[in-house]
């Protein structure tokens, strides 16, 4: 695309794009930037006009200037301004530069943070207001504004949206006045020190941001002030789907907008976390049904969001067992919200989902489908049978024995770091808790966790050197539940490691990482608290009964990723995984997908880039230099990770038993390579239908994976570049064999 973006910071953000009616101006490779007498113009390789800027009179010479604005000028005897990207904008504007009633005064939104398409929300001039509406994407209609600049008519009519120089912004009316459109901030703004953007984000939030002119470190843009408060709240229209896409809530972390996918629901598009949520599931009805509902559903209860609009039915007085059973018998029943006694039906799509304060009077009930068929595909299969509402303790029995299953995983989480603790009899020495002041763990007594453990009554699994426990923490306003291990010993002689990668790991802080939420070191007692992760292993969905949805798995890869840039990239001393595999990637109950077991990590110090150690890891996924007695680096992670990425696309194992006529698939690794380059990507996935309706993204991951586990780990992506890949933001080559002597 043509873009303007700062050019004197690490990160290059674009202020400015070029756009044909409110789409942007997409440019294959080769295409041509020119500018002529008759204006600015790019065209295609073969000479295809793109996108023209066209002013009315003859330009003699175009001008970058450095306050972001590109200007075309008349260079007769006074050089005139005949056409500038500032009466052009596209969803920023910067320091000097206005909205004008009338003259192209509309900001539009870009489609996500990386993809500068047309978006979902606009800020323009009506009935003499500045105001924020979503659209009806992907047509330019505006639904109801959810925000309005002036709210005092007696000060005047909107003429104009300012962004002076010193880097206020306001709405100058025509009686003369400045209305803020933004708050006060606290700081004080100064243009020397900082520069500044005010951007309609992708959002729909309106926020003012600034940069440190002075690069030194690891400057970022920092928000200064936004519009509306809350825009989860704001946005509450009957039609489109709010803030967030269909079937997902908002909610406000860190003042911005995060969206989230119910239980059992996931991304519609991974790398688009507000373009809404799809069941895991299939709901039928009608003809389609042949066994009673409660053989096919159950439903998850939650507290904490709500989608006000779009009900179907009220049905009161209602109790919570009704609420539950009415949805649970209407096919066409998705969710139903009970508040004190009234029982609110809704259909798919959900739209205005928002995050509430949890209230005890207030429920929510998802219907999903029972497992085995919590997947599309599984309809054919016998299901089993659903559990007698009379025989409560089996069902009991039933739940608990999924969580074991799920939760025995937990129990291998830091089983490396805790075998140092199985050569000594008896503990002498403890880990002082001022190690670890400076992470975010909590320290919990003894007492407190026997309390929430029951007395260690419930055990979910056992590993090498502890068992892990079901608990439960309460607080005045929630039940949190979690997985407490319980370690027998230390090795006096790696105590003084156990606290390092205790305290690293307590300082990492990532949405696709399993939380460690806290220890307790008191006396001869040593344990862990994590979080609780409901839906097993990445292992258990993908070499399970049934293949699970391709965009599922496609959000497991991203989460994946993005979860290894931060612990490569983003954390204050990087950490080696050094044991990437399905096994150690665990699921919650939103099936984001989060890294597990840093037992085997390798922490490597602020200044270094490779380490010696003994072989870690699992077969499969170890990278070739393990054996070959020589430094290791982050480089080992990505290579089991180019075999965790073709596992996700085949859903099967990378090294697996087959008959004479098929060995040639044995090996996967091998087998993708010559699928790469002979062009059967068909036979990779077994024509699955939607990876293959995916086709770009399909060829471009397994060529990204056969980069991952090149034989030379100098050849290998870094994470961080195989994240961009991933997303599609940066091209990928043919990769050679990754096996060049074979």
């Amino acid at each position: 695309m043509v873009a303007i973006w700062y050019d004197k910071i690490p990160d290059k953000t674009v202020v400015w794009s070029a756009k044909t009616e409110y789409k942007l101006a997409t440019a294959p490779t080769g295409s041509h930037v020119q500018i002529t007498k008759e204006g600015l113009s790019l065209t295609s390789p073969e000479g295809d006009s793109i996108w023209r800027a066209k002013p009315e009179a003859t330009v003699s010479e175009g001008a970058m200037l450095n306050n972001g604005n590109f200007v075309l000028l008349n260079g007769g005897s006074e050089y005139e301004n005949m056409w500038q990207s500032f009466d052009n904008p596209t969803d920023t504007l910067l320091p000097n530069q206005s909205l004008q009633l009338g003259l192209g005064g509309v900001l539009t939104s870009r489609f996500t943070d990386t993809n500068y398409t047309t978006g979902r929300f606009q800020l323009y001039f009506q009935d003499f207001n500045v105001m924020l509406s979503p659209l009806a994407f992907p047509s330019q209609l505006r639904y109801n504004p959810y925000y309005h600049a002036i709210n005092d008519a007696s000060v005047g009519n909107a003429s104009r949206l300012v962004f002076d120089k010193s880097g206020e912004i306001y709405v100058e009316t025509t009686g003369g006045t400045r209305n803020r459109i933004l708050p006060q901030v606290d700081n004080t703004l100064d243009t020397e020190v900082n520069y500044y953007r005010a951007t309609l984000d992708f959002s729909g939030v309106f926020t003012l941001y600034a940069h440190p002119r002075n690069t030194s470190g690891q400057p970022r843009w920092r928000i200064m002030n936004y519009v509306p408060d809350n825009i989860c709240d704001a946005i509450f229209n009957d039609y489109g789907s709010g803030s967030c896409g269909y079937n997902s809530y908002c909610s406000m972390e860190n003042d911005r907008p995060t969206c989230n996918c119910p239980y059992g629901y996931s991304l519609v598009d991974p790398s688009n976390e507000s373009g809404g949520c799809q069941p895991n599931f299939t709901l039928a009805c009608g003809a389609d049904v042949q066994q009673p509902p409660e053989e096919l559903y159950e439903m998850h209860v939650a507290k904490n969001f709500n989608f006000p609009l779009g009900d179907y039915e009220k049905v009161e007085p209602y109790s919570q067992q009704e609420c539950q059973q009415a949805c649970l018998h209407d096919c066409m029943c998705a969710v139903a919200i009970l508040e004190v006694d009234t029982c609110w039906m809704k259909r798919l799509p959900l739209g205005n989902g928002r995050q509430l304060p949890i209230r005890d009077q207030h429920f929510v009930y998802i219907k999903t489908r029972l497992s085995p068929d919590f997947y599309p595909g599984l309809a054919n299969r016998e299901l089993p049978a659903a559990p007698d509402s009379k025989k409560e303790n089996r069902a009991k029995s039933i739940i608990l024995g999924s969580l074991i299953a799920s939760l025995v995983v937990n129990s291998i989480l830091l089983a490396a770091v805790a075998l140092f603790f199985l050569l000594k009899p008896k503990l002498k020495k403890v880990i002082q808790a001022s190690a670890l002041l400076e992470t975010n763990l909590h320290s919990f007594s003894f007492e407190a966790l026997k309390e929430a453990t029951e007395d260690f009554c419930k055990e979910l699994g056992r590993g090498s050197c502890g068992i892990v426990y079901k608990g439960k923490l309460e607080t005045a306003d929630s039940c949190n539940v979690i997985a407490v291990k319980r370690l027998d010993r230390l090795a006096q002689e790696r105590e003084k490691e156990f606290r390092t990668e205790l305290s690293a790991i307590g300082k990492t802080s990532h949405k696709n990482l399993v939380r460690l939420i806290g220890f307790c070191d008191q006396g001869i007692n040593r344990l862990l608290v994590y979080e609780f992760m409901s839906n097993g292993t990445l292992a258990d969905i993908l070499f399970g009964h049934s293949k699970p949805i391709w965009n599922l798995r496609v959000g497991f890869v991203l989460g994946i990723a993005r979860g290894l840039v931060y612990l490569h990239e983003e954390c204050d001393s990087a950490i080696i995984h050094c044991d990437i595999k399905p096994q150690n990637i665990l699921i919650d109950e939103h099936f984001n997908a989060k890294i597990s077991d840093f037992g085997l990590a390798k922490l490597l110090l602020f200044d270094q880039s490779r380490t010696n150690t003994m072989i870690r890891g699992t077969r499969g996924y170890v990278a070739p230099e393990w054996f070959k007695n020589v430094a290791v680096t982050v480089k080992v992670d990505v290579y089991s990770f180019g075999v965790m990425l073709l596992e996700n696309i085949c859903c099967r194992r990378s090294v697996m038993t087959m008959e004479p006529e098929e060995e040639e698939k044995a090996i996967l690794t091998d087998w993708a390579y010559d699928c790469c380059v002979e062009g059967r990507l068909h036979a990779l996935v077994e024509n699955d239908r939607e990876a293959l309706s995916d086709i770009g993204r399909l060829q471009r991951w397994v060529k990204i994976a056969i980069w991952c586990i090149q034989e030379d780990p100098e050849m290998r992506p870094t994470m961080g570049k195989v994240n961009q890949m991933l997303e599609g933001l940066v091209e990928v080559a043919n990769p050679p064999s990754p096996n060049p002597d074979i």
